[in-house]
């Protein structure tokens, strides 16, 4: 039997989960908060930084780093997530898909690492140009190391012991949350491709490897959705809820939830790829069409001088 700690004891366990619990039932953790004011914080001072000197930034790109990609975090660590993610399997799948999947892109969107280099001087560019062309900077932000860790980890988190260890040790469970994100980002922000990485694939293979990845996330949801056997069944069951839903319906429901939202999710963003490919198409035919068009003026060009050149002069035609 697993060992429950105090938020998590029956006697202690939260109440039934209610309509009203949605918007009351908010936790707070200080290093959570910290860490999420450092992010927003650092992000708005490196705009206002820029402003200050004349240089414009895109309004776009802090509302996705400051609302979307931090709100989100919020959202999934301090709101009724983050109060119920012990307590129903379902609300820590909300959660999961909040931290590695919406999370993630939102904050690639807000191009941090472009904000950085434009604040930084040419010694300080240099260095961060550096550090992202090290070998284990080039080999963790290559697009398929990012998607194999996108595909393996929630398998190695829920069909291995992981997941209970992670719901009993606080330490764990706040390692997993962080591990979300990282994954999300190893994965999102180089097929994104909006700051710059050591490792720039064409579109065809970025929408390839969202191809790959969704599928093995649907194929996870179904079996959690169709497993008779409980994951995490001791921690689960220990809290002898009298309140549904019962832990299998509640599992069913999470698979349903990574099954759905991370295909969704999987869509849109192949969405995005289309339109970022069709609009790079365009923008490289304009280039060639420019290129022509130049080539063809100089050409024009040299050939009314080569005409010139070998005209007689007018007196000589007289004679």
């Amino acid at each position: 039997m697993v060992t429950l700690p105090l938020h998590a004891d029956p006697a202690n366990q939260p109440p039934a989960l209610t309509p009203q619990g949605l918007l009351t039932a908010w936790t707070f953790d200080p290093l959570v908060i910290v860490a999420l004011v450092l992010m927003a914080g650092l992000y708005v001072w490196g705009v206002q930084r820029l402003r200050r000197r004349g240089d414009a930034w895109p309004v776009g790109r802090t509302v996705a780093w400051c609302l979307g990609g931090v709100g989100t975090i919020a959202i999934a660590l301090l709101s009724v997530l983050g109060s119920y993610d012990t307590v129903l399997f379902s609300v820590h799948m909300v959660q999961h898909i909040l931290l590695s999947m919406v999370a993630p892109v939102l904050m690639a969107i807000g191009a941090p690492v472009t904000l950085l280099l434009r604040n930084l001087g040419g010694p300080g560019r240099r260095l961060v140009m550096r550090v992202l062309h090290l070998w284990p900077v080039r080999v963790l932000t290559w697009a398929p190391v990012g998607a194999a860790m996108m595909i393996a980890n929630p398998y190695l988190l829920y069909m291995t012991g992981l997941y209970e260890v992670s719901l009993a040790n606080p330490l764990v469970h706040a390692w997993v949350h962080v591990h979300f994100v990282i994954t999300g980002c190893l994965y999102f922000w180089p097929l994104l491709g909006i700051d710059p990485m050591p490792n720039r694939l064409p579109h065809f293979l970025r929408i390839f490897l969202i191809f790959i990845t969704m599928p093995f996330h649907a194929f996870l949801g179904v079996i959690i959705m169709g497993s008779p056997q409980l994951i995490a069944e001791d921690w689960y069951l220990a809290f002898n809820r009298a309140w549904p839903p019962s832990p299998l319906q509640d599992q069913n429901l999470a698979g349903g939830i990574m099954w759905g939202a991370g295909d969704l999710i999987s869509l849109l963003i192949l969405t995005v790829f289309f339109v970022q490919w069709f609009q790079h198409s365009q923008r490289e035919a304009a280039r060639v069409d420019r290129q022509l068009d130049r080539e063809e003026r100089l050409a024009a060009r040299a050939a009314a001088a080569g005409y010139h050149a070998h005209q007689p002069p007018a007196d000589e035609e007289r004679a």
